[in-house]
């Protein structure tokens, strides 16, 4: 990975700050799974964006600090752990061979979202960009890789352990150089966000009051 870990988190700080001004409140009918990456991140808690944030405001900072750590974990992996390396590049390549891949090139803003929107009970969609993805992989045929003996299995234990550890310091690197980047992240927050947020819940005020609207 170019340049230290300061310099990485400073230079997507920049880059989400950048990208802020475009968001806007979404208005259609809202997620109800827990996204994962989000809910109890430290990460968003370092930044001062882990409570009354709209999520994808919080999404759109933590998939480009996630970016930091896959590109390090990348390197680490690909210098040190050489089983780990092969089977990562084996799964790629079987990746790119499959015919569809909904989420790909998207911008770190939108990776991990839901593809698809929740169904409605009782009006299911015709076709999901998830499903036909999984369709698309089923088709294409890829012989079984071959077993692991259990030396092998144990290896590979190993070098994800350490994979996972290195991401785990990293990410506490991460954490406390946020802390640098505090204010600034707020003062974009109150610029940018909470006034729309704010414009919001008064439209939602003047509608629920307005005549006809059921008591």
């Amino acid at each position: 990975m170019e340049g230290s870990v300061e310099a990485r988190v400073s230079h997507e700080v920049d880059r989400w700050l950048a990208w802020l001004p475009r968001w806007r409140p979404g208005t259609h009918r809202g997620r109800v799974r827990l996204c994962t990456r989000c809910f109890g991140s430290p990460i968003l808690a370092a930044a001062g964006l882990d409570t009354d944030v709209p999520h994808p405001v919080q999404h759109a900072f933590s998939m480009r600090m996630k970016g930091i750590i896959d590109g390090a974990v990348d390197d680490y992996t690909a210098r040190n752990l050489p089983m780990l390396h092969r089977e990562i590049r084996l799964a790629e390549e079987r990746k790119a061979r499959r015919p569809y891949r909904a989420g790909e090139g998207l911008d770190p803003e939108f990776l991990g979202l839901d593809l698809d929107p929740e169904p409605t009970p009782g009006s299911p969609f015709l076709f999901t960009l998830q499903g036909l993805e999984a369709d698309a992989a089923a088709e294409a045929f890829e012989p079984a890789p071959r077993p692991f003996t259990p030396e092998e299995k144990e290896a590979l234990r190993e070098e994800v352990r350490l994979a996972d550890e290195f991401a785990k310091q990293l990410g506490r690197r991460i954490c406390i150089e946020l802390a640098q980047h505090r204010q600034r992240i707020a003062n974009a927050v109150e610029r940018l966000v909470e006034p729309q947020v704010a414009e919001l819940l008064a439209d939602l005020d003047r509608e629920l009051d307005a005549p006809g609207w059921p008591g």
